[in-house]
């Protein structure tokens, strides 16, 4: 899992491109110009950025060259546009952007370029001077299958439910659940249903308190009240009549 900075002054890709990284098991901080940036690019030390070209009040490649210029260029950053010409892509290539997104920015796209930026040495150093994870730590493409941190033993779990009948001259009914979760749905319905377990266990553990369980779900709050709306999860503290 990595710390990706996404830079975008509309809210709409700003929370698109958090919703696909976040489903891919990575910790996502945004900002919506030029000056949160470099506040997140100093608090949040991210691994990679994703940096719109053109925003109100300074543009994405002048930014690219503040950060070269104050040696702050120590992570991949990914330049993204729909209206920029092949002169200012090059330009930030020449400035030390490692890519260039076209918007709309298609899935495989995204995903594909934000893992080679993770991939790079440079960045696996910068990873590793920073306590994360060891420098020897794989390719992300090795660890993409876990969707949530909380996810990543379930592989394991469905492999053994697969090969228990096999084992077994009785097939066991209860092979294919995972507590009150069926193991014989799509992944994406089967992740939903887990994590709509884990937080309302949560938040009644916390008594509903946000900070808390922020702190023990390691969401910052932000992407925890997303991932609970999405999930249909009413977070408002009960009160007894």
């Amino acid at each position: 899992m990595a710390r990706i900075l996404v830079v975008d002054d509309e809210i709409g890709i700003r929370e698109l491109l958090s919703e696909i990284l976040y489903d891919e098991g990575h910790t996502v901080e945004l900002a919506e110009n030029a000056s949160q940036a470099r506040a997140a690019r100093l608090r949040y030390r991210p691994d990679l950025v994703l940096l719109d070209i053109w925003m109100p009040d300074t543009d994405g490649v002048s930014l690219l060259k503040e950060w070269g210029s104050q040696g702050l260029l120590d992570m991949p950053v990914i330049m993204m546009s729909g209206h920029a010409t092949v002169d200012t892509a090059v330009e930030a290539t020449r400035i030390g952007a490692m890519d260039f997104l076209e918007k709309p920015i298609t899935l495989q796209k995204l995903l594909k370029t934000v893992q080679s930026g993770l991939a790079r040495p440079h960045a696996k150093q910068v990873l590793a001077s920073a306590g994360m994870v060891p420098a020897a730590r794989p390719a992300p493409a090795a660890t993409k299958v876990a969707a949530t941190p909380a996810f990543a033993a379930a592989p394991a779990t469905v492999a053994a439910a697969a090969a228990a009948p096999a084992a077994n001259a009785a097939p066991q009914p209860q092979g294919s659940m995972l507590g009150n979760i069926t193991l014989d749905q799509p992944l994406r319905d089967a992740r939903d249903e887990f994590e709509r377990v884990y937080f309302e266990y949560h938040l009644v553990r916390e008594n509903h308190s946000m900070t808390r369980i922020s702190e023990k779900t390691g969401l910052e709050r932000t992407h925890l009240y997303r991932k609970l709306r999405q999930l249909g999860i009413d977070s408002s503290r009960k009160r007894n009549a």
